[in-house]
Order: structure tokens, then C-alpha cells, then sequence
């Protein structure tokens, strides 16, 4: 008899403490409630600072602002990579000892890289491919030592190049 009643009473309390049965009984007793919508939040986000650095070396600058729109300048910043990467023989003898590495199209497949590279070349670009650590296949343009005259490079292929914009740097690593 006691366990029937310990049972029971155990029964009654889970039962009272049931989120499910308390809505059910508040439900038959008052309309339903709508839920309110609130306003969505707004943050600002305050615009980058264009500052120009004595010596930059390995992040993303970004062009003056007071620049014309028309000059040779899209204001999109230089976007830089710095990885590992192969090439072949003979382009390694003329390119070997060079660090910044404009880069205009990236491919999975050697056999694409290779269809780009042949396009680019009638176009009057001297292209080479690199074979990255990670994989892909680069496809660079031009080659500097500088990271001043291949940012300007970058910017001169944007400029001339319009679907080309995306053009980025690679750095040797």
C-alpha cells in the first residue's frame, strides 16, 4: 500500500511540475496571446582610417579617398596572401629570387590554369603558373621585389582590366 501511494504522489508532482500540462490549462481559460515584435537593432560601424605606412610589408593597405574617381585607382583595397608555392625550371631561373607575385586567376585543374594562361598571353600579359601548398594553381601576371610597384601594378591591371578587378598578391613565403 505504501508504494501505491509513493507512486501516486510522485506521479502527482511530476505532473504539476510539466511545463506542457500548465500551458495546456492556462490555454483553455484565456484567448491567445500575439507576440510582440521588437525593432530591430542598428550598429554603426565606424569606416577604416586610410593611413599610409613607412614600410608596409604584409597586410591589406587601402587607397586615399581624395583620388578622382577616373584615375588609376579603384579604391578597393589590395588583397595579399602569403604562401608556398613551385614553378617550373625555367620559370623559376627568371623569377626565382622575386617576392610579390600578382596573381589574376586561381584553378583546382592545371589544365584550366593553363587554358587561362594562353588567353592571358594574347591579351599581351607574360603569364606563369604557380603550383601553391595549397593546391591550386596560380596564374601570375608580373613579378616584383617591392611591394610598392606591385601594389601599383595591381592597381594599373584593375584600372585597364576591369575583369581582372579582383587581382591580389601573392608573397613567396
Amino acid at each position: 500500500m505504501k508504494r501505491i501511494i509513493l507512486v501516486a504522489f510522485t506521479l502527482a508532482l511530476l505532473t504539476s511540475g510539466c511545463k506542457v500540462f500548465k500551458s495546456s490549462k492556462t490555454s483553455q481559460n484565456t484567448a491567445p496571446q500575439t507576440e510582440t515584435t521588437a525593432e530591430p537593432k542598428v550598429f554603426s560601424v565606424p569606416a577604416p582610417k586610410n593611413t599610409v605606412r613607412e614600410n608596409p610589408v604584409s597586410d591589406t593597405m587601402y587607397e586615399t579617398a581624395d583620388k578622382p574617381a577616373t584615375g588609376t585607382s579603384t579604391g578597393k583595397p589590395v588583397s595579399m596572401r602569403s604562401e608556398s608555392f613551385t614553378m617550373t625550371n625555367e620559370d623559376q631561373a627568371a623569377y626565382g629570387s622575386k617576392s610579390f607575385f600578382v596573381i589574376v586567376g586561381s584553378f583546382s585543374s592545371n589544365e584550366n590554369a593553363g587554358k587561362f594562361k594562353q588567353e592571358l598571353a594574347q591579351q599581351g600579359f607574360k603569364p606563369i603558373i604557380l603550383h601553391s601548398e595549397t593546391g591550386y594553381y596560380r596564374v601570375c601576371v608580373d613579378s616584383f621585389n617591392d611591394e610598392a610597384a606591385a601594389r601599383s601594378r595591381v592597381q594599373g591591371i584593375r584600372t585597364k582590366y576591369p575583369k581582372y578587378a579582383d587581382a591580389w598578391l601573392l608573397i613567396r613565403k
